[in-house]
């Protein structure tokens, strides 16, 4: 019997670790037994027993409970605390996700005590260290095993940096996440009614990056956008908690016009709402591939993003926080003066779970 320690700590994790977590379960359960670790780095009110049973994954058996102060203690605390769960467990295999400080302190726990890691999401690059993200996958990646790519790009990072040994184009699990889910996010979200909102008739915006919120010029920027497109379309913004403070401690919260605030929102009212926006305005990753993935246009607001085929499809357009950029793209995709050219299977055919799972399986110690 091979086990495997799976180590996620925000929200988006969980929701990839799902995925593969009901491969694991479901086609290779005679073979395979996985420990699930929440470090708690990203405390979410919604990760409760609904946003489990929603995802169909079981509890974590370890919560850390890890979170707040600076990303060095942060990822310092975490990898002692993993690392002790490690030697309890004694895995035959990490399997870490994305690009959080529970990404960095799985590969790291790990990799000290020779433990074969597995990455998912692997060769992602923005090119910009002074992103922690950039600095925690690009560590996770040279700590690695197996690297599962979920593009042709992330292979070719990869590459660039001498890095060829375990490398593999799975897919984006992510894909599988939203073919699994579209349908019963459709039929279980009451979502659009509880907020009023006409299919086809609304923008959706997230912001939470510390490149955005921490920067009182570049979240100003933003919150007038947003305002100003609320002027013409009703725009929902479930916010973090986070944000949601700094935005009220600079005075911005009242200046976002007719923006319709929320709590964060359960993960199937959160695909539901993706599916059926007008446009999406984003600084998060994930959004922006959910975006493309339900085939909605999304105005990111970041300098750059790992997501770059995206961009070349011509359904993702960056524009940083700049005010004028953000309307003029958003009156672009208003009057149909966008077109979308790209591929539907840039991101692999949705059964990125299954060859990940098959690949640990396989090479297993």
């Amino acid at each position: 019997m091979i086990k495997i320690v799976t180590i996620v700590g925000a929200r988006p994790q969980f929701i990839k670790a799902a995925a593969v977590s009901r491969c694991l379960r479901n086609e290779f359960a005679d073979r395979v037994t996985e420990i699930l670790v929440h470090t708690g780095q990203h405390y979410d009110e919604n990760m409760s027993k609904v946003f489990f049973e929603e995802l169909d994954i079981p509890h974590p058996k370890y919560n850390l409970e890890i979170s707040g102060g600076h990303h060095g203690a942060m990822t310092g605390r975490m990898l002692e605390a993993v690392e002790r769960v490690l030697l309890e467990e004694k895995p035959d295999w990490v399997l870490i996700y994305g690009d959080t400080n529970s990404t960095l302190a799985g590969a790291l726990a790990a990799a000290k005590l020779h433990i074969p890691v597995a990455h998912v999401e692997a060769g992602l690059r923005s090119f910009n260290l002074r992103m922690p993200e950039e600095i925690n996958r690009i560590v996770a990646d040279r700590l690695s095993t197996l690297l599962f790519c979920p593009t042709e790009t992330a292979v070719a990072n990869l590459a660039k940096e001498g890095v060829s040994a375990g490398v593999e184009n799975v897919g984006d699990v992510m894909f599988d996440v939203a073919l699994f889910y579209r349908e019963r996010a459709r039929k279980q979200s009451t979502a659009l009614a509880s907020l009023v909102l006409a299919e086809g008739a609304f923008a959706l915006a997230t912001c939470h990056r510390a490149e955005n919120t921490d920067d009182p010029t570049r979240l100003a920027e933003i919150v007038s956008a947003l305002a100003e497109i609320s002027a013409s379309l009703p725009v929902v913004l479930p916010i973090h908690p986070r944000t949601r403070k700094l935005l009220a401690d600079s005075g911005l919260d009242k200046k976002l016009g007719n923006v319709k605030v929320v709590d964060p929102v359960p993960f199937l009212d959160m695909v539901a709402l993706e599916q059926t926006a007008r446009v999406i305005l984003t600084d998060s990753g994930g959004v922006q591939k959910e975006a493309f993935f339900y085939g909605v246009p999304c105005i990111t607001m970041r300098d750059e993003t790992e997501w770059v085929e995206t961009v070349e499809a011509g359904a993702n357009f960056l524009v940083g926080a700049n005010r004028a950029k953000i309307i003029d793209v958003f009156a672009a995709i208003q009057g149909n003066q966008c077109e979308f050219h790209g591929q539907s299977n840039l991101y692999g055919d949705g059964h990125a779970a299954t060859a990940i799972a098959e690949r640990i399986v396989g090479v297993a110690p």
